[in-house]
């Protein structure tokens, strides 16, 4: 059997998702930097996980943030007016409705004005990072990149 150089070295995907992933931990929200939206995804689907992805450029207020994100992560539940509807909508309900193989999730372009503050984002990340430890303490990896417009 005869392969050309290329074919010889191609990972298979779940070898090449591990590899995307090495050095990240299972439960963490952090910046999307060294990352591709599209690697993610394909990492995702490699290690046959969630892929939840949110592109935020157009929002203007807290309010839309929520719609946006129970729009784009297609959430079951509704997301509500507050963080803690989000949060809730993305633990429990998901967890009582059966296994969960881990999920790797983006947030692209979170707004950085007047109308969502250092403070607002903040607190939307702390939303993802609480429940990476939700899912953490569950043993499902959890994985949140995010970057900011």
């Amino acid at each position: 059997m005869n392969m050309s150089p290329a074919i010889a070295t191609l990972k298979p995907p779940v070898a090449a998702a591990d590899s995307l992933l090495k050095g990240v931990r299972p439960n963490i929200v952090q910046s999307i930097r060294a990352f591709r939206v599209p690697d993610l995804q394909e990492a995702a689907t490699a290690l046959g996980q969630h892929f939840l992805y949110a592109n935020l450029a157009n929002a203007q207020s807290k309010q839309d943030i929520l719609d946006m994100i129970g729009q784009q992560f297609m959430l079951a539940v509704a997301v509500g007016k507050n963080f803690d509807s989000l949060y809730d909508s993305m633990t429990d309900p998901v967890h009582k409705s059966g296994p969960q193989p881990g999920f790797i999730v983006a947030l692209e372009h979170i707004p950085a004005h007047a109308k969502f503050d250092k403070e607002a984002r903040e607190q939307l990340l702390d939303i993802f990072r609480d429940t990476a430890d939700y899912w953490g303490d569950r043993k499902i990896p959890f994985r949140c990149f995010y970057s900011f417009l």
